[in-house]
């Protein structure tokens, strides 16, 4: 989409591209994206899920937290540590009860609910501002997924609108990539492993 390998130039021109869709074309995409997850194997067979509260302008898997939940699902999010400063991933049984607006205005787990242990999640659904078909992926520049994703076991899935995906993606040494990539229109692994253990 673009021929400069600088990030912040990347994260400009995707950003740029993203904010000039319709609300309506977000929010029809995003319901294809749903669709498209839930008809994987991977998704059906994921026994505890990390999701994220979408912000503006992202993919929005927020649909998602009721029927997992409701399907048996063990549901988390990411929630900021401001005192560490990172994310960490927790649970969440009832969204009326567990979920507070946090850090940057997102929804986050509230103080009550446990954290996650890092080996209890199989699948994580990941944001970013762009990512490509190797799993690369462009974040917001300030690194807290790459340190949340460092620290979690379990399959990684990009999440994005076909509109962000590139051709490639500069990478620094703790840039984490992800197993797979998901947009509106395809479900793609990147050759890391994307199976349950």
């Amino acid at each position: 989409m673009t021929t400069d390998t600088s990030k912040p130039a990347l994260r400009r021109a995707i950003l740029g591209v993203v904010n000039s869709m319709s609300p309506s074309e977000r929010a029809l995409s995003s319901e294809r994206a749903r669709a498209l997850l839930a008809a994987q194997s991977l998704w059906r067979d994921a026994r505890s899920v990390l999701l994220y509260a979408p912000m503006a302008g992202e993919l929005d898997v927020w649909p998602l937290l009721d029927p997992a939940l409701a399907a048996g699902k063990t549901v988390g999010l990411p929630r900021f540590d401001s005192k560490a400063g990172v994310y960490l991933a927790c649970q969440v049984r009832d969204p009326l009860q567990d979920i507070r607006t946090g850090h940057y205005g997102i929804r986050e787990p509230a103080a009550h609910c446990a954290e996650f242990l890092l080996n209890r999640l199989d699948l994580i659904l990941v944001p970013g501002v762009a990512f490509d078909l190797q799993g690369r992926r462009l974040g917001r520049g300030k690194g807290y997924y790459d340190q949340l994703l460092a620290v979690l076991r379990g399959v990684t899935c990009g999440v994005a609108f076909d509109q962000q995906i590139v051709d490639a993606i500069p990478v620094v040494a703790h840039d984490v990539q992800v197993n797979c990539i998901l947009t509106p229109t395809r479900w793609r692994s990147c050759g890391r492993r994307t199976v349950l253990e």
